[in-house]
Formats: C-alpha cells, structure tokens, sequence
C-alpha cells in the first residue's frame, strides 16, 4: 500500500487499468473517493435531494463503470497534464448519475412521450446583441439551447461538438478537462477553439431569431 501512495496518479491509473490488485484499488479509491463522492452529489441534487443510499449506489455505480470491459475506460485515458484524472472521473460520474436519472424519468413516463420545444418567439425580445454569450443564454431553457445547437453543429463530429459544449456551459468543466477524454481527441486549445466558434455561432442564431420575430 506504501508503494501505492508513492506513485503518481497518471501511474496508478495505468495499473489500475491493467490489473486487479488489490492494494492498488484501495489506493485509488483513497485518492480519488472525494472527487467521485463530490460530482455524484452535485450532479444527483440537480434532480432534487437523493436520499444517502442512492447517493452510495451512484458512487458504486461510478466505480463499476470504470472497471466494465476490463477497464476500458481506465486504459484509454491520456492524461494532458497531472491533475487531468479529476477532470476524467469527473465527467465519468456526471454521465452515470444523469444516466441513472433519465432511465428512471424514462420509466416513470413511458415510452413514446415527445419533447416540448419553446417556439422562437418565447426568448426574451430585451435580448441586445451587446450582451455576452453567458447573457444572452441565460434566459433559455436547456432545450431552447439543444435545439439551437443541433442545427448549427449539423454535420460531422456533430455529437463531439456537442459533448464538448454541454460539458463546459452545464457541467462547468474546464477545457483541459474536457481535452482529457481519450475519444474527444483533441488538445486543449482545440477544445478552447470549438468552445469559441460554438458560443459565436449560437449567439449569432439566437440574435437572427430575435431580429425576426420583432
């Protein structure tokens, strides 16, 4: 176990990936417990206040996702600098409590149920093309801005795209972060690059629409 707490974390991942020993578990459940614990909170309160024993089996269900298919997970991660690993189960764990979450909603409402879209002429008409992007999206619902953004990332890597976009404006991940998922494949300032023609493009179609129904 002193070994274990020696070693860097981009190691101890690395043998973790490639192995089941125990002592190694136990050290990066000691290390990374408080990160994964933390984001299934945070993220479980953005669909009311879980009880203590979901919480528990989230953070379970955290760690069962990264040992599935021999820890795949683990074995694709390429750290872009020493703390990229936080950044990783970060997103590893958002996605399993929002999984877990949207499979339950799905099950309560039944199948077959469409989404509600805002029609254009619903966003707030004070909307001002001085405003920043944070601004001028403040005041649109999640789907008004999914919609917007499927239409002006049509085509290639169009889910990439928009991966990238909700995990910095919903999950506040910062772009190394992001750069630090094996398959977004791109460095950090390719993220800080999609990330800036994604904010100009939805501002400019947000501000097209608001000219429109004036």
């Amino acid at each position: 176990m002193v070994r274990y707490a020696k070693i860097s974390s981009a190691e101890l991942v690395r043998i973790c990936a490639n192995s089941t020993d125990e002592r190694a578990w136990a050290e990066f459940i000691r290390r990374f417990q408080m990160v994964i614990a933390s984001t299934v909170l945070r993220t479980a309160r953005q669909w009311g206040e879980p009880p203590r024993a979901l919480l528990d089996d989230l953070v379970q269900d955290t760690y069962l996702k990264l040992c599935e298919n021999n820890s795949r997970l683990l074995a694709g991660f390429r750290p872009q600098h020493k703390d990229s690993i936080y950044g990783f189960l970060k997103v590893v764990a958002t996605n399993v409590v929002h999984d877990h979450f949207k499979s339950a909603q799905a099950a309560k409402r039944g199948a077959g149920l469409t989404e509600v879209i805002i029609e254009p002429s619903q966003i707030d008409e004070r909307t001002n093309s001085s405003k920043t992007f944070d601004e001028v999206t403040q005041n649109l619902q999640l789907h008004q801005i999914e919609k917007i953004l499927k239409q002006v990332t049509a085509g290639k890597d169009q889910e990439k795209k928009r991966t990238i976009f909700w995990l910095r404006h919903r999950f506040g991940l910062t772009a190394s972060e992001i750069a630090s998922i094996p398959w977004i494949g791109l460095t950090t300032e390719g993220v800080e690059s999609v990330l800036m023609r994604l904010a100009t493009m939805i501002r400019g179609h947000v501000m097209a629409l608001i000219l429109t129904v004036k």
